[in-house]
């Protein structure tokens, strides 16, 4: 039997609808929360991912940029249960609709608004007040090399895991205020603590490589961070996992900065007269050092552009030759007669 024209349509209206919210992530995916999940779950998520990727601290970062965007225009959804419900049953377009008919729509929604409407208006760094674990920071020596050229350093890592254990556990414990009634038109103010039933967890001590980046020009002191791979807490985020960059000793350079610093012993001959040297860099490249004059004792001499990387740039820093000049030990009459001879 044929379907009446207005029932065929609104199934036609209706199948547009989800076959667009299929096509693209669905918010929850993008909040990393189930589609029955509760307004304090959606919050939690917002809250953490929102931190996480906000421009603040990803500058010059597209694709934390645009993860941002996507995080609030989800949130805004999410968090109203009025959009939320046209958005279970028809998706974004049926959003686009709501809003073309005169409801609120939720697209085309000012981020910075959402971001300081939840958090208060403060800078990311005052809002980031959410319980976390420790940080662990480690103190790690890269070689000079690295440092020059860029590589990788594999280091163990040993942590606690959360992991579920038997029974229930109170979280998510909160304090709501209610009022009671102790006599005619009298009521008394009364504070009580709420709390959820989660699965009980546990402890366990695993351990793992992690893979640290060193980047070319990394400056001593400067962090390779690992978020959220740090301590973990119970009804918290974990803390951070901080590799920090030391230079490790190097047998023929010193580091200073951006530039390098090389000793090399020449010897009374050459100078006076002059000498060919070469010394081998960081990648193995030779550096031309000789001179055709006279080089004084502890003289000091620039090679531009031959020092370390800067740091994101495509500028070196310079590297600074200090020369020591070997004197013989002792010398014979005849080689003193001919000194003088020369040298007056």
């Amino acid at each position: 039997m044929a379907l009446p024209r207005s029932k065929l349509l609104f199934l036609l209206f209706a199948l547009s609808f989800a076959i667009v919210a299929i096509a693209g992530k669905s918010y929850y995916d993008i909040l990393q929360v189930p589609k029955g999940a509760s307004d304090e779950q959606i919050k939690r998520a917002y809250r953490k991912l929102a931190l996480k990727y906000h421009p603040d601290k990803n500058p010059g970062n597209e694709e934390a940029n645009k993860r941002f965007a996507d995080i609030n225009n989800a949130y805004e959804v999410l968090s109203d249960s009025e959009k939320r419900g046209i958005y279970d049953r028809y998706g974004e377009e049926g959003l686009k609709q709501h809003a073309a008919s005169g409801g609120r729509g939720g697209m085309g929604v000012n981020i910075q608004d959402i971001f300081s409407s939840f958090f208060g208006g403060g800078s990311v760094e005052e809002e980031e007040r959410i319980v976390k674990g420790d940080d662990v920071i480690v103190e790690l020596d890269a070689t000079l090399e690295d440092l020059y050229m860029g590589g990788t350093l594999k280091v163990w890592r040993e942590k606690n895991i959360l992991k579920p254990a038997p029974g229930k556990r109170r979280c998510n414990c909160r304090n709501e205020v209610y009022h009671k009634q102790i006599g005619p038109g009298m009521f008394q103010q009364m504070t009580e603590q709420l709390c959820e039933q989660c699965q009980n967890v546990k402890y366990e001590r695993e351990g793992y490589f992690v893979t640290v980046d060193i980047e070319k020009g990394m400056q001593d002191g400067q962090e390779v961070v690992f978020y959220e791979d740090g301590e973990p807490i119970i009804d918290g985020e974990p803390g951070d996992l901080k590799f920090r960059i030391h230079t490790a000793p190097h047998d023929r350079f010193r580091r200073e900065g951006n530039d390098l610093h090389a000793t090399v012993t020449i010897t009374l001959v050459q100078a006076l007269v002059g000498f060919d040297k070469t010394i081998k860099h960081l990648d193995d490249h030779l550096v031309e050092i000789g001179s055709k004059g006279i080089t004084k004792p502890k003289e000091v001499r620039k090679f531009k552009g031959e020092g370390m990387p800067l740091h994101f740039s495509n500028k070196k820093g310079d590297l600074f030759v200090t020369y020591e000049v070997l004197f013989p030990t002792s010398l014979a009459e005849d080689q003193k007669a001919k000194i003088k001879s020369i040298l007056g």
